[in-house]
């Protein structure tokens, strides 16, 4: 028998063994894979991928609540783990914030009093905060909460009940119904919004250890609302001054101070002065380094704020503001001043609000679209570059003067924070020349005043009118030179009126 030939470099052939029928001696070469494997080969790779992108929708939104999470130089995630690795090598900032690629996000920031206050939910602070990202410029356009917008199944409002309309129709609705007002009143996108109540206002301010508020010009306000429906007086002296959050809070929102700081759009003025300061605070180093400071503010913010931007997002709002010059933020407020864009007017239900001059919000919408060109503001660029479309505004106004006719002291700044709250428009308040007066009379001296707001003014005070004037009222009205076109001298009943 010739000897079999051994090749010692190749295996030899696989065996069956005699029962088993499994492989005995496995070559180099493994066996061919059936269909069944590559199927199962491209399910896993599948479910892989598909994971992934349930990963980044869950993770996107799933920001570290820790501010030892956060680095302190740069505010971004630390890299904690291999999924946070993964995630932050496949998902770049660029996508943090919705606007970043048209250069424009743009935030709704509204001030409520919150339950436990009179009109808890309506915004007594309405701002629209914008930021450019690319030169770090920021914005903030103030909107008065008289302002008339058709909010949907309300017909004309005061822009400041669409926060409160929502909270209405959902509890906890009311600062997403109010981000979809402002986007359709003003024609611009806003996909954020951040609502804060008083108590939030002042937990963080003192959460900080005060700030400084330089106060462009003194004023006194001897109506300013206290505990108890009581009024107390504040005072205020120019120049820079150190205020706790109590007394920052008094400050912005002030509304019967004189010198000029009466008006709504002077505490509008205000509010963005306080804003820019604690900001400033806030993000200097001695602040923001503090991790006790960092979770204090954290907990007020969770506890008083309600906002669709995640915690992340707001690390990384907070992070682009370190590098925001204040002195070159941007400011539109506004207003019915001589030179500004709005006009008083009176509602069908007697309510005082403010529309646009020319009865279409298309150069208000073109200021606020073109903020950051302007030179200064507020800037009017042509009604026909805004695709708003006009509103009917044809309701002519009235000035309502309200007198104290008895010797009880404030009564006239009581009852004028009474018609305001019901939406009347007072443009004056002062005492009699004649004290004291028996009995509530509403004397109407414009004749051609709208029956619709001396209707509602009698209904709310119960109270008869006339249009002719005693001779004592007559001389008064002459020497002064006031173009009200009602006059309300409230009487001893209106002591022990509720």
């Amino acid at each position: 028998m010739d000897e079999q030939q051994i090749n010692f470099l190749k295996p030899p052939p696989p065996q069956r063994g005699p029962a088993s029928g499994r492989w005995q001696n496995y070559p180099l070469d493994p066996p061919p894979q059936s269909p069944k494997i590559k199927r199962w080969a491209f399910l896993i790779i599948g479910l892989a991928i598909f994971g992934l992108l349930i990963f980044r929708n869950y993770t996107m939104t799933k920001w570290p609540t820790n501010p030892s999470a956060y680095d302190p130089i740069t505010l971004k995630p630390k890299k904690i783990g291999f999924l946070e690795t993964v995630r932050n090598f496949i998902f770049s900032s660029d996508k943090v914030l919705a606007g970043q690629n048209e250069d424009r996000i743009n935030i709704l920031l509204l001030g409520i009093g919150g339950p436990g206050h009179e009109g808890p939910y309506l915004s007594d602070t309405n701002i629209i905060l914008s930021i450019r990202p690319s030169v770090n410029q920021v914005a903030m356009i103030s909107v008065p909460r008289d302002l008339a917008a058709k909010i949907n199944g309300h017909g004309l409002k005061k822009i400041n009940n669409a926060n409160a309309f929502g909270e209405a129709e959902k509890s906890g609705n009311g600062g997403e119904y109010a981000r979809k007002i402002f986007e359709e009143t003003f024609n611009i996108n806003i996909p954020y919004y951040a609502r804060v109540d008083f108590s939030a206002f002042k937990e963080l301010i003192d959460n900080v250890g005060e700030i400084i508020v330089n106060v462009e010009r003194p004023f006194t306000d001897t109506s300013f609302p206290d505990n108890n429906d009581a009024l107390r007086t504040v005072s205020f002296d120019a120049g820079p001054q150190q205020m706790n959050g109590e007394r920052a809070l008094t400050f912005a929102r002030s509304r019967h101070g004189n010198n000029g700081e009466g008006s709504d759009f002077a505490r509008t003025k205000r509010q963005q002065l306080v804003l820019a300061s604690f900001k400033k605070k806030l993000l200097s180093a001695g602040t923001f380094l503090n991790p006790i400071t960092l979770q204090k503010v954290i907990s007020s913010l969770s506890k008083h704020i309600n906002t669709n931007l995640d915690f992340g997002q707001i690390m990384f709002l907070i992070n682009m503001a370190k590098t925001i010059d204040s002195r070159e933020m941007k400011t539109l407020v506004l207003d019915d001043a001589p030179n500004g864009l709005l006009k008083p007017l009176i509602g069908q239900d007697g309510a005082y609000l403010l529309a646009p001059k020319n009865n279409s919000y298309a150069e208000i919408n073109s200021a606020i679209q073109n903020i950051f060109n302007a030179t200064n503001t507020p800037a009017v660029s042509a009604p026909d570059q805004n695709k708003a479309a006009p509103i009917s505004m044809s309701i002519p106004t009235a000035k309502i003067e309200i007198q104290n006719g008895t010797w009880r002291v404030g009564l006239a700044a009581i009852k004028k924070q009474e018609l305001e709250k019901d939406g009347l428009y007072v443009s004056a308040v002062g005492n009699s020349v004649k004290r004291p007066i028996a009995t509530t009379i509403i004397y109407i001296i414009n004749t051609n005043t709208p029956k619709n707001i001396t209707t509602a003014v009698m209904a709310k005070l119960n109270a008869s009118s006339t249009p002719h004037l005693p001779e004592w009222l007559q001389s008064a009205y002459n020497a002064s030179g006031s173009s009200s076109d009602i006059i309300i001298i409230f009487g001893e009943d209106a002591n022990t009126a509720k």
